[in-house]
């Protein structure tokens, strides 16, 4: 059994327009960040609305209800994310402000480096059909040594320090947005990354700026993001219907089970909903059995995912 966290953060500027590189929101969500408690894996009821509250209240239970069940371990952290983008709100926020492992979620943040650079390098940094094969191959099939050569690219265009100019460029260019964000080393050949971190509120802060178009080659990063890949989000969610889109990248470690995306769905009258879903659970110590605990833990994400949708479905009569 396990108790709320402190409550966190407040919906303020950031969540809204998270790329706005004010005094203002930059002092807001620093001042939230640092306001967050950090107790083992246990979910917080964060101050919210009716209609956040409920549907944060909804995911707080079913997390209870699978650790009870044995399907999440106590030793197992969680954080948990939801963003309405028709009611411009945060409807979930458990855990969000802690630091995780980053496995493959941080790779859309890697290519979001090199976007950076491009928009202020007066064309010396350039989108090659290279630099674009090998984004998709980074996103699409999460390619390790392709992730490791933008990383280069980066580092080579910055101070040649390896992975940590990768950090540099996302804080200078977007400090509000990229507040837990942590990248200290490249992806082994074995896969085996646990070093890199970021936040469930990070991964947020990001999908909303580049949902809304507010960070460089933003439609880029989404095309790429909804190349048919894998999801925990709304593959093998049964109540999600087949007009369903997914913009995501998924983390895999046996150490670490995660995705983060956002799912754009029609109502009945033809008009696009979209929300945010980022959902991560992480270990101490590596997984015995990978394969079956990647697969259970993928299911919870599932199953989180599917709740959500529920209560969207609901809200605005999706299909």
């Amino acid at each position: 059994m396990y108790e709320p966290e402190h409550d966190q953060e407040h919906l303020s500027a950031d969540d809204a327009h998270p790329f706005r590189p004010d005094r203002r929101n930059f002092i807001a969500t620093a001042l939230a960040a640092t306001s967050a408690g950090l107790l083992m894996g246990a979910p917080y009821l964060a101050e919210a609305g009716s209609n956040r509250d409920s549907l944060q209240r909804q995911v707080v239970e079913l997390v209870t209800s699978m650790r009870r069940q044995g399907l999440i371990q106590p030793n197992e952290k969680t954080s948990w994310s939801v963003y309405d983008f028709t009611a411009r709100k945060k409807v979930v926020s458990i855990n969000e402000g802690a630091p995780r492992q980053a496995a493959s979620m941080i790779k859309p943040l890697v290519a979001q480096a090199y976007f950076f650079q491009m928009d202020r390098s007066r064309g010396q940094v350039a989108y090659s059909e290279d630099v674009r094969q090998c984004m998709e191959r980074m996103l699409q099939r999460s390619s390790n040594p392709d992730t490791n050569r933008i990383m280069d690219l980066v580092s080579q265009h910055q101070s040649r320090r390896g992975p940590a100019d990768v950090e540099l460029v996302l804080k200078q260019r977007a400090p509000a947005v990229f507040q837990e964000t942590r990248i200290v080393e490249k992806i082994p050949t074995t896969g085996q990354t646990y070093r890199n971190q970021a936040s469930a509120h990070d991964y947020s802060r990001f999908l909303i700026s580049v949902w809304e178009g507010r960070l460089p080659k933003s439609q880029e990063m989404l095309r790429m993001m909804a190349l048919p890949g894998g999801d925990r989000l709304a593959k093998g969610v049964a109540g999600l219907p087949p007009a369903t889109k997914v913009y995501n990248k998924t983390g895999s470690t046996a150490m670490l089970c995660g995705d983060m995306g956002v799912i754009e769905i029609p109502d009945r009258r033809g008009r696009n909903h979209a929300y945010t879903v980022v959902g991560i659970i992480e270990r101490p110590s590596r997984a015995e059995n990978y394969g079956a605990w990647i697969a259970s833990r993928g299911n919870v994400i599932r199953r989180v995912s599917n709740l959500v949708y529920q209560d969207m479905k609901s809200r605005y009569q999706l299909v």
